[in-house]
């Protein structure tokens, strides 16, 4: 009986260490959505802070990237690339797809010019 309930108790803190690890997984992807620059519904949005707004102005990234407001990447080497529909780049410069689902659900995006 102290076997079985000893078994019962390590099933219980494996699930339990299961959904920490997978709500920090969570974390760290919403975490790294917070300041991007994403392109959604046709429109380039920044996302700074966990607050979502228009991109108006050409932006400079970390590494050296420059992100137009028209969508227009150009990378530190001069090397031009558009960000397409449901792609983003990081403020670190590194670019890849976007999960807009999940990040939209959860933020609205701000009406430029309004505060």
């Amino acid at each position: 009986m102290k076997k079985l309930l000893a078994f019962a108790v390590a099933i219980l803190l494996s699930f339990s260490v299961y959904a920490q690890d997978k709500e920090k997984k969570m974390d760290k992807m919403h975490g790294s959505m917070k300041d991007c620059i994403m392109m959604h519904d046709g429109k380039l949005m920044v996302m700074k802070g966990g607050e979502m707004t228009a991109m108006t102005e050409d932006m400079t990234l970390k590494n050296g990237t420059m992100v137009m407001k028209d969508g227009t990447v150009m990378m530190k080497d001069g090397t031009k690339k558009p960000i397409k529909e449901g792609e983003g780049i990081y403020m670190d410069g590194k670019m890849g797809k976007m999960d807009m689902d999940m990040d939209m659900k959860k933020h609205k995006p701000k009406k430029s010019g309004t505060r």
